[in-house]
């Protein structure tokens, strides 16, 4: 498992500094929006990121507006769980978010990570804007070509429309919960994980 996360990285750092000049904006903020399973996981896991400005999460995708949480697990109205990440980009970039994400969570499994099935769970990157789309894609189609993993990646690449934020009680969950047997099984993994291989990112 190591050699596939040493690989993500090395395929990451040959494009970020390039890819990151274009990312600048005026204020240094960006957003992008991001599902891959459970957004506890990945809500925790962002939350730990040098240059990180906020994490929220919510559901995208889906046809009906402002779905709650049993709406989005009923399967019916096509949301993915997802956290939308607002990131300091003189700090972190669109390549190092990617690269955290593509490490902490399988993207090969249709509609699933782990026990958690249906496609509220599916693997998607919402893109806010083409560099987004563009490094995402290239990414992709590099690990696909290296079979970084063993089977081909199934993320979907969906233009951003809207954001609806979860509940409260959904929000910063595993520092909120951290007891919890969800929280110690599958997300402190997932948090053991990014720590191992971003030690050097970690927020102080």
């Amino acid at each position: 498992m190591m050699k596939k996360f040493l690989m993500i990285l090395a395929l990451f750092s040959s494009t970020a500094k390039a890819q990151n000049t274009k990312a600048m904006t005026n204020d240094h903020t960006e957003k992008i929006t991001l599902g891959g399973g459970c957004y506890w996981c990945i809500e925790a896991v962002f939350q730990m990121l040098t240059g990180i400005v906020k994490v929220e999460s919510g559901f995208s995708g889906g046809q009906s507006k402002n779905p709650s949480y049993k709406d989005v697990c009923s399967g019916t109205t096509g949301h993915a769980e997802v956290v939308q990440i607002t990131f300091d980009n003189t700090k972190t970039s669109i390549d190092e978010i990617l690269k955290v994400f593509f490490t902490v969570h399988d993207p090969t499994t249709l509609n699933r990570q782990g026990a958690d099935e249906g496609t509220q769970y599916r693997s998607v990157i919402f893109y806010h804007n083409q560099h987004q789309f563009k490094a995402a894609k290239s990414i992709i189609d590099e690990l696909n070509k290296v079979k970084a993993y063993s089977k081909p990646i199934v993320t979907e690449l969906t233009a951003y429309t809207a954001f609806y934020k979860a509940e409260a009680y959904h929000q910063n969950y595993y520092n909120d919960n951290k007891s919890e047997a969800y929280c110690r099984m599958v997300i402190q993994p997932k948090i053991e994980k990014f720590e191992k291989v971003f030690k050097n990112r970690i927020k102080k």
